[in-house]
């Protein structure tokens, strides 16, 4: 049996438990640069606001009912994140996290499933005071869904498990739900499902698999399992090995100038290189690129390029570096740009170095976890490469005009009596 435990409104939860005065106030949360609403509150969407609403077209609406508007506060929220993880692992042997506010757990064969959600629920809200639904059932794929209906269905109070339903109770349910909302589907089968006259989760658990067999790959014909109750999918403890990090952002305002363009590289890249040695691995080919506001120029200069390390590594000078020598070479005098972003590709562990590391190499692997561990005792700025230090007016950095305070990964914003 599998549990789905996601968090209600994760970005906003994360802020109401700092602001009780928020508790029934409408709040949302707005994406990069404050551009879009990427989280609300029930009172929120109550008022008709709906996730992704550019902020700017809103705003009267925002203004008139009061409210409580913030900038996408990362460091909160992935701490948070990992409070609500700890706590959800005392209470239940194994958990999969599948994203920054959900997880999947394994619950016991038993009549004591609703008990142990309602205690996953209780205690999520009573250590961290961020509220979450409980979905129960045989498959990951029904568990999401009983989920959703936990969610959506104020009776079930949070917690909901589909195997308590009778079997015309659930081709119910199946039948109300469209297909294109079952997990792992999207909109990627959704036309040519709905080509075959599959138009909900019940015609497509009442469609023979033999003939979706002919017609569609294994990830569907799994899901197609999942959904008549037959389990396929299992717990991944461990996530499996990263291929590639990736780390870029649009920026706050166009930017026309290098020493901008090489702040924002050079920040990507001193966070890029911290989670490789975080996870220890190496990288062996570095990869950069920037582009122009595709709403502003017809044909926005686009630029992408890469070379290959001479060795696998993970200190910030080679990194940083080859970072640099890719501006130099790539940069076009003139051209405005809207985002930059760096990739390390071509990953291994650090145990996979077989060769010796010169004196230099030797020199910049201290240094970089000298670094490292004076930014886990003073925070995550406590030191960074002064290439990142260009003029904020340069506008490279991300506009967070309602950034709350990092309430809990840094110090001075740590709340007191």
């Amino acid at each position: 049996m599998f549990a789905l435990i996601d968090a209600n409104s994760f970005y906003a939860s994360c802020e109401r438990v700092f602001r009780p005065d928020l508790v029934h106030r409408p709040v949302v949360v707005l994406s990069n640069n404050d551009g879009c609403i990427v989280t609300l509150s029930s009172e929120a969407k109550a008022l008709g606001l709906k996730r992704g609403m550019p902020a700017f077209k809103v705003k009267d609406i925002l203004t008139k009912n009061h409210v409580a508007v913030f900038s996408s506060n990362y460091e909160l929220y992935a701490d948070m994140s990992e409070r609500v993880m700890q706590t959800i692992q005392s209470v239940v042997p194994d958990i999969e996290t599948y994203s920054i506010d959900e997880c999947f757990a394994t619950m016991p064969a038993s009549g004591t499933n609703t008990l142990t959600a309602r205690e996953i629920k209780s205690r999520v809200y009573r250590w961290t005071g961020i509220p979450v639904s409980v979905g129960i059932a045989r498959t990951k794929t029904l568990a999401k869904y009983a989920n959703h209906l936990a969610k959506k269905i104020p009776a079930l109070k949070g917690v909901f498990d589909w195997e308590t339903l009778t079997d015309a109770r659930k081709r119910k349910a199946l039948s109300l739900f469209p297909v294109t909302e079952i997990w792992g589907i999207g909109s990627r089968f959704t036309a040519r499902l709905e080509a075959l006259g599959i138009r909900t989760a019940l015609d497509f658990h009442d469609y023979p698999a033999k003939q979706l067999k002919a017609l569609f790959p294994k990830p569907l014909l799994q899901t197609h399992a999942e959904i008549r109750g037959v389990p396929v999918l299992g717990l991944e403890r461990t996530a499996p090995p990263r291929k590639e990090i990736l780390r870029s952002r649009s920026f706050s305002q166009d930017v026309t100038s290098f020493d901008a363009l090489n702040a924002a590289l050079s920040f990507h890249a001193q966070e890029a290189a911290a989670t490789l040695r975080e996870e220890k691995l190496l990288c062996a080919s570095v990869t950069v690129f920037f582009h122009g506001n595709p709403f502003k120029d017809y044909i926005p200069c686009r630029v992408t390029k890469s070379m290959s390390l001479p060795y696998p590594a993970n200190d910030l000078p080679l990194i940083m570096q080859s970072v640099a020598w890719l501006l130099r070479e790539s940069f076009v005098p003139g051209a405005s740009y809207k985002k930059a972003g760096v990739l390390l590709s071509d990953l291994v562990p650090e145990d996979a170095q077989s060769f010796l590391l010169s004196r230099k190499e030797h020199q910049n692997a201290v240094l970089s976890a000298t670094i490292d561990a004076l930014c886990r005792r003073y925070g995550d700025d406590a030191v960074t490469v002064a290439s990142t230090l260009a003029s904020e007016r340069s506008g490279w950095r991300m506009r967070r005009e309602f950034l709350s305070p990092a309430f809990t990964t840094k110090i001075s914003d740590v709340l007191c009596c």
